[in-house]
């Protein structure tokens, strides 16, 4: 029997003889490679913190003390010593274990996590409410030096330095936060990683120093001697000190006895505790630690090549974009663009090669991101901000009030719209047109095909205004037939003509009503005219009420949840303008979405072309059969 099949409960990894610790780490990480292979998942980041997450389980007593781990993707180890080992083959599957922490699926997990910056606020927050319930329990955060880019991170470091709850804050350094890291606080830490120069010795640090049995001592001694620099575990932390924060490290975040040692004297400590520990994205699976930002997300792969065993077939949406905007840049050098962190997820990568100094990534910031977007628009550029829709959600407030208010040129490429898929709740982009339709002024548009989406870029690139382009994961439909609207604000397309229904599509769902369509065509005489909406605003009004003289029964559809979504606002128009036909809106639920695959997901909600295509057969029938009567 392994190491690894001992530990089936939180507290067993305490039984594992310190001997073992390093055998144990390579049994894990050998499972991770092997389990995330076939289901795909978060690898390298879950690769570098083996020994971290041993340590801390080693410290705390879990679930009775409380760890929040910060977007939540790295807790893989977490997982597997808190009882999770044969749930593995499910990970992040339909019905299975997710890949991020969740209290529903383990008292172990203290906090729902998904996206980055939020651990230490939690952290802050819980140890708030165990000081005046007067409890008695550990608060961790472990935040990755990545997320140390998002300002929230800050807000409540600043926080918890004014208030001084008992905690501890675990800086998992890598260098790397999905691509190479960015910005001011990585600089800082990278001279805390070189550099240890120190104006002054503090009384707590000497205290901290004399608690490390038998050399503690002895490097005080030697730091005496030195008036100005300490060489070994303390460096200079002073950001973090000026907050209220008391810094320790670096230290190696693979040394699992000196991180033993550290926590439980840093826990000795009153008041908030960042403890600086340096690990490496993607240790022990050679091609995951050549290349770590190529192995943060993974589909399935070979283990011995670290190939995909994914079979590509055709161009993905972000590769369809990733071609257009450099297209465009070689054009119009008044175009750059921005992203935050996400340069290879959102197709960036290209533009960020051929056209360096127009290209900006910076860090996990979607707020920031924004405005800073909008002050370039201001002074004559036009700005592209590719963004998952998930993360767009953090930048609201700057979407109204920095650019859309300004109706200042600023255009939103937002990738995995709509159902995406594996990553489960946090990760669905099925918000999107509900909050950002109600923003006066903003275009937003959904393409039904790969040609589409480029003109949709040309067209918002030109406009002199803010817009948005939502799309989804996964692969492009090329094109539906050889004729090419252009775009023009504010039009839908009509795509085929008929007199028993109309079928309003919005983007994706333009193909499935089509071809749905075409079958009931075939298959029961009935003819319908299918309209790609094209804007979700400004709706076409125009062209809907000229369907609406002609077609007594109307349907939209779209992946966006139904309330405030496109089809919820042509409902409202149809019902001002009188309309006394049948209207029915095939949306998703209002409701979070779990992980699977986007088809498994859409089987699940009766999303699927079948489904859809019974349900549109069913009241079509009704309807018919009523007007008989």
């Amino acid at each position: 029997m392994s190491l690894l099949e001992t530990i089936n409960s939180p507290n067993d990894i305490k039984m594992i003889d310190p001997q073992d610790y390093r055998k144990l780490a390579k049994e894990i990480r050998t499972f991770l490679v092997q389990k995330v292979s076939k289901t795909g998942g978060h690898l390298a980041s879950n690769l570098g913190v083996v020994e971290l997450t041993m340590a801390l389980h080693l410290f705390l007593d879990l679930p009775e003390d409380k760890l929040v781990w910060d977007v939540g993707h790295q807790a893989y180890t977490h997982k597997l010593l808190t009882g999770r080992r044969q749930d593995f083959d499910s990970l992040r599957q339909y019905e299975g274990i997710s890949g991020f922490p969740k209290t529903s699926e383990s008292d172990c997990d203290s906090f729902n996590t998904g996206h980055s910056s939020t651990s230490i606020s939690v952290a802050d927050g819980i140890a708030r409410a165990r000081d005046l319930k007067h409890e008695k329990y550990k608060v961790v955060a472990v935040i990755g030096d990545g997320a140390l880019s998002g300002g929230m991170a800050y807000e409540a470091l600043n926080n918890a330095g004014r208030i001084k709850s008992n905690m501890m804050i675990v800086l998992n350094d890598n260098n790397m936060s999905i691509s190479e890291n960015v910005g001011g606080m990585a600089s800082y830490l990278g001279q805390i990683r070189t550099s240890a120069r120190y104006t002054a010795l503090k009384d707590k640090v000497e205290h901290f120093l004399n608690r490390i049995p038998i050399i503690g001592p002895k490097i005080v001694k030697a730091i005496k001697k030195s008036k100005n620099s300490i060489k070994s575990l303390v460096v200079p932390g002073m950001f973090f000190e000026n907050m209220g924060v008391t810094y320790i490290g670096p230290i190696d975040g693979h040394n699992i006895d000196l991180m033993l040692k550290t926590f439980n004297s840093a826990a000795e400590l009153d008041g908030p505790v960042l403890i600086h520990v340096i690990t490496q994205k993607g240790k022990g699976y050679k091609f995951a630690e050549n290349d770590p930002s190529k192995y943060h997300g993974v589909g399935p792969f070979d283990c011995s090549t670290g190939r995909s065993t994914s079979v590509k077939d055709g161009r993905t949406y972000t590769e369809v974009f990733s071609g257009k905007i450099c297209q465009l840049g070689r054009n119009n050098k008044n175009i750059v663009a921005v992203t935050a962190a996400m340069a290879d997820g959102t197709g960036l990568s290209a533009f960020k090669k051929h056209f360096p100094e127009r290209f900006f990534d910076v860090g996990i910031a979607e707020e920031h991101a924004v405005t800073f977007a909008a002050g370039m628009a201001s002074r004559g550029l036009h700005p592209v901000v590719a963004i998952y829709s998930t993360f767009l959600q953090r930048a609201y407030d700057q979407i109204i009030h920095d650019v859309a208010l300004g109706a200042l040129p600023v255009t939103f490429a937002i990738d995995r719209a709509g159902i995406v898929g594996n990553d489960g709740e946090t990760h669905q982009g099925i918000f999107d047109l509900s909050f950002l339709s109600h923003v006066p002024g903003l275009l937003v548009m959904a393409p039904k095909n790969a040609q589409e989406l480029e003109d949709m870029l040309e067209f918002a690139c030109s406009y002199d205004g803010p817009s948005a382009i939502r799309y989804p994961r996964g692969k492009a439909t090329e094109k539906l037939s050889d004729f090419r609207a252009p775009i023009v604000k504010g039009k839908s397309e009509i795509i085929r003509r008929g007199k028993d229904a109309a079928l309003f599509g919005v983007g994706r769902m333009v193909k499935v009503l089509d071809e749905i369509a075409a079958e009931l065509s075939e298959e029961f005489g009935y003819s319908f005219t299918v309209v790609n909406a094209r804007f979700v605003s400004p709706i076409d009004y125009e062209g809907l009420d000229e369907i609406a003289k002609e077609c007594d029964i109307i349907f939209t559809c779209e992946e966006n949840v139904e309330r405030g979504g496109y089809g919820e606002a042509v409902a409202m128009h149809l019902l001002k303008s009188g309309y006394t036909g049948c209207f029915t809106n095939l949306a998703l639920p209002d409701q979070y979405i779990v992980q699977g695959t986007p088809n498994q997901i859409r089987d699940s909600l009766e999303f699927d072309p079948v489904s859809l295509k019974n349900r549109i057969k069913k009241t079509v029938d009704v309807h018919k059969n009523y007007d008989i009567i």
